[in-house]
């Protein structure tokens, strides 16, 4: 079977098992770029299977309506020393088609990311959906085509 027949027979496959499909933009830094809304605000967003929990930029509170309380989580990325973390409750995210309300979302310091990223000419984020999202989803990434399929409940 050649291999277009066979990304369209998985599409075809995963869109009967009530998957949407979401495109996915590869940056100049290798990570998987996102469109994604909370609360009815879109921003642009890095696909991180690593990371645990969905954030957002501590700085964009305001533009995502977010209501925020002090969290006992400690945010530590890849060399990041550990970090005072907010997080807030009951946000409604769409990716897509697919959406969740109730979503909980860490706030922290993305500066050292978007320094990462703007050193790179790869435009700054407003946050990560990390593996909470992508496991209530039931995920499937298809690095090949590009594409993001997340299961509709």
């Amino acid at each position: 079977m050649n291999q277009s027949k066979h990304m369209k027979s998985l599409q075809k496959f995963l869109k009967s098992k009530d998957y949407i499909k979401i495109p996915l933009v590869l940056t100049e830094t290798n990570h998987f770029e996102i469109t994604a809304k909370i609360n009815e605000v879109s921003g642009r967003f890095i696909l991180d299977t690593g990371a645990s929990n969905t954030c957002v930029g501590i700085d964009k509170i305001e533009n995502f309506k977010m209501v925020s309380k002090v969290s006992d989580i400690k945010a530590a990325g890849a060399g990041a020393i550990e970090m005072e973390t907010l997080v807030s409750a009951k946000n409604k995210i769409k990716i897509g088609d697919w959406k969740r309300d109730k979503q909980k979302i860490v706030l922290f310091d993305l500066k050292h990311v978007n320094q990462a990223l703007t050193s790179h000419n790869v435009l700054p984020v407003d946050g990560i959906i990390g593996a909470d999202i992508l496991k209530k989803g039931k995920a499937v990434i298809d690095y090949n085509k590009k594409y993001l399929f997340l299961k509709y409940r």
